[in-house]
């Protein structure tokens, strides 16, 4: 029987969560990427709690050009503000979920921008 691709991503998400866990000091970074936009969020598992969250919904500055408006270049922006809103709550290191997509394009450009901000995973 095949899989709807949703369906696939979600086995691969709850394969990758069974190992990976976020704690206060060392939160989980949650990348979900819809077909329009992308979200980050920074879970401490162990309360249940959304430390930090950013998303393409924000109004979000990226390098100003013809393809500053490509979903990647947004996703690195969006990476960007996850990074710099967990330095500013004093989380300087996170594990990295990358949700049971691949990691390239908006997942890698997020996590790119993320680092570049000073988190590190």
């Amino acid at each position: 029987m095949k899989l709807e691709r949703t369906e696939r991503r979600r086995r691969r998400h709850k394969r990758v969560r069974k190992r990976v866990s976020g704690t206060a000091d060392r939160p989980r970074l949650v990348v979900f990427r819809s077909s329009k936009h992308i979200y980050a969020q920074l879970v401490d598992d162990n309360s249940g709690r959304v430390l930090a969250a950013a998303s393409s919904l924000e109004k979000i500055n990226v390098v100003t050009g013809s393809s500053s408006h490509r979903k990647v270049d947004i996703a690195k922006g969006v990476g960007e503000r996850i990074g710099q809103r967990a330095l500013e709550k004093g989380i300087s290191s996170a594990v990295f979920d990358r949700g049971g997509y691949k990691f390239h394009g908006r997942v890698a450009a997020l996590a790119d921008g993320a680092r570049q901000a000073g988190l590190k995973f």
